[in-house]
């Protein structure tokens, strides 16, 4: 059975979907100021590899668990959740942009918004 990941196209489509969607965050006024003095090639780095392993193209995933890297967003910048919601619209909107198949898109949207990722991320 393919993975959500082999679905999606790998390693080639998770690098473009990640520099579109930065690209796409980086002009959302709701969003952009939390990536405000980010180094951005190295965010970029960090979510292709998490989306790697959260599409199942990797069986691990070592960087920091999203509770940890999300903290100082929530405490110091007031990271909420119709801040989470803007990302992953964003994230739709990006795959859309590449015309990825609807049911594709709402399995990704099924990652991404899953009830404990948004509650480690949002630290609640």
């Amino acid at each position: 059975m393919s993975t959500l990941y082999e679905k999606l196209g790998g390693a080639e489509t998770v690098k473009l979907a990640v520099d579109n969607f930065y690209d796409r965050v980086l002009q959302d006024n709701r969003i952009k100021h939390f990536f405000n003095g980010m180094d951005m090639v190295k965010q970029k780095s960090h979510q292709r590899a998490f989306l790697t392993y959260a599409f199942g193209g990797t069986p691990q995933y070592d960087g920091r668990a999203m509770r940890e890297a999300h903290k100082h967003l929530v405490e110091e910048q007031g990271l909420k959740g119709e801040h989470f919601d803007a990302i992953a619209e964003n994230l739709e909107l990006t795959l859309q942009d590449f015309e990825i198949a609807e049911e594709l898109i709402a399995e990704v949207m099924s990652v991404a918004s899953d009830p404990q990722h948004r509650s480690d991320v949002l630290n609640q």
